[in-house]
């Protein structure tokens, strides 16, 4: 295993890692139920937990599609060093 393959495969268990936690964080669809705690709107008011729903759900996005490109990488690496 190449220094390479280490540091894109330890990059990659961080974005996974990241990717798990920010979805539990998120409000779930349900009203008046979170995912993780129970009750946001007990803790938030309406308009702090709908801009922190929404904070959640832009980077959510972004570590996705960070996560993807990684993967990406990491195949073409794998691919080119045969």
């Amino acid at each position: 295993m190449s220094v390479l393959n280490i540091v894109l495969g330890s990059i990659l268990i961080l974005f996974s890692v990241l990717v798990i936690i920010v979805i539990l964080l998120q409000e779930g669809n349900q009203k008046n139920v979170g995912v993780v705690t129970g009750g946001a709107d007990t803790f938030l008011s309406k308009n702090k937990a709908r801009s922190a729903n929404a904070f959640l759900s832009r980077w959510t996005k972004v570590i996705a599609v960070g996560f993807v490109v990684l993967v990406i990488i990491i195949n073409a690496v794998a691919f080119f060093a045969k």
